[in-house]
């Protein structure tokens, strides 16, 4: 069913519940094991060793291992006691590999926090009753119930509503609430962003209440659906990476050239098989740069952390290199796409427009705090963290009121 352009009557019908009661707690007992918990499926991630084999199959890594392996049998077959070219390959293959699986599990935490945005509890009538329960209990059908400041914790048909006005940004990239309508009459092709009848997972309610069916929940919700295109992306090779495995590539077969030529001209001499052998393995394990994968990373990790200053999250190493080589990046929108945060920089205040943060004295403070008067929206203190619920055009306001001279922040 096409929950956005059917009538309320047959989304009732279609979903087997009860406007007025909502479900029973045996019905959505049943509709919990056979829909599942209403969360996004995560994939498993790699263990420490898994990640630490990847790191390994670099090509130029396989040709330092073998490096390795070989230095180790010439040091063994001449019977010598000099273990430091073997030992030193190992140990900048190693750290090479621990690098990029440090960075890797850094990323991986940083993003995981990012996934953390869904409401750890919903409102919803449960057997005639208003109840709070995990978010993860809902199930298609659900009668919810919301109002400023709630994350939606998933699709819903609206049922009614009071001037109701949801942050879609994270969906649509529109920076400003969209106001809801629970009559809206819509086309079966309406685009999400023209939905006026319905609320979406992860979006938030910045103004007014409202009552909402659950249509859809976890892996079926428009956020759901975001999540599984990025599960099925596959790993996409970084232009560095493709040249290092060129050049991993074109050095094995310079190497295995090395040994057949010397091999070659050594038997025509006259030359020991077994010493010429030795050699023209020597040869070509100098001919490979053992330095080259511990100073490529080296250099990507300082590129890591001067990203991690600005606020950038980088996933992979070698992206660094991909990143560092744009010079213009463009967005639509504006800042808002992520947080959809204003902030109040000018204000027209005794005859001129000046900055924010230049507006002192009583008067600026009066201007201020009459603006925020006029707004609904309010600030909540938690710790060192100042939630905004409301309007971001609102909010920015009362926020810049905190600020003012002579006001708390909850005032």
């Amino acid at each position: 069913m096409i929950w956005h352009s059917s009538k309320l009557s047959d989304v009732k019908k279609e979903l087997g519940t009860d406007f007025e009661k909502g479900l029973t707690a045996e019905k959505a007992g049943e509709r919990l094991e056979g829909f599942g918990p209403n969360r996004l499926r995560e994939k498993k991630l790699p263990t420490f060793f898994e990640r630490f084999a990847a790191q390994l199959k670099d090509t130029m890594v396989m040709i330092l291992m073998a490096a390795a392996v070989v230095s180790i049998i010439i040091t063994l077959l001449e019977h010598k006691n000099d273990w430091i070219e073997p030992i030193v390959i190992v140990a900048i293959v190693v750290l090479n590999a621990l690098l990029g699986v440090i960075q890797e599990s850094k990323a991986e935490q940083a993003l995981a926090a990012l996934r953390n945005l869904s409401t750890p509890n919903a409102k919803v009538m449960r057997d005639g009753k208003v109840s709070v329960i995990p978010a993860a209990d809902l199930v298609p059908g659900d009668v919810m119930l919301l109002e400023a400041g709630d994350y939606i914790p998933a699709d819903g048909r609206i049922i009614s509503c009071h001037s109701m006005h949801c942050e879609e940004a994270a969906l649509t990239g529109e920076s400003l609430a969209v106001e809801k309508q629970s009559d809206a009459e819509l086309a079966d092709i309406a685009p999400l962003g023209d939905r006026l009848n319905m609320v979406y997972s992860g979006c938030v309610v910045s103004y007014g209440r409202a009552c909402a069916v659950v249509t859809e929940t976890g892996m079926g919700t428009e956020m759901g659906k975001i999540a599984a295109l990025l599960e099925n992306q596959g790993e996409i090779v970084t232009p560095l990476q493709q040249k290092l495995a060129r050049l991993g590539k074109n050095l094995g077969l310079l190497a295995l050239s090395i040994c057949g030529i010397i091999l070659v001209v050594g038997l025509f001499t006259g030359q020991h098989l077994m010493e010429m052998i030795m050699t023209s393995i020597s040869l070509a394990v100098a001919a490979i740069p053992e330095g080259l994968p511990a100073i490529v990373t080296i250099a990507l990790a300082l590129g890591v952390q001067r990203m991690v200053k600005k606020n950038a999250i980088i996933r992979r190493l070698p992206a660094v290199e991909t990143l560092g080589s744009a010079s213009v990046i463009c967005s639509d929108k504006t800042g808002t796409l992520t947080q959809n945060r204003m902030t109040l920089v000018k204000m027209y205040f005794d005859g001129k427009i000046i900055d924010t943060k230049d507006a002192k004295g009583a008067k600026a403070a009066s201007l201020l705090t009459y603006a925020a008067l006029c707004c609904d929206a309010k600030l909540e203190v938690e710790g060192d963290e100042v939630r905004q619920i409301g309007d971001p055009t609102e909010t920015a306001i009362v926020h810049a009121a905190t600020k003012s001279p002579g006001r708390t922040p909850c005032a």
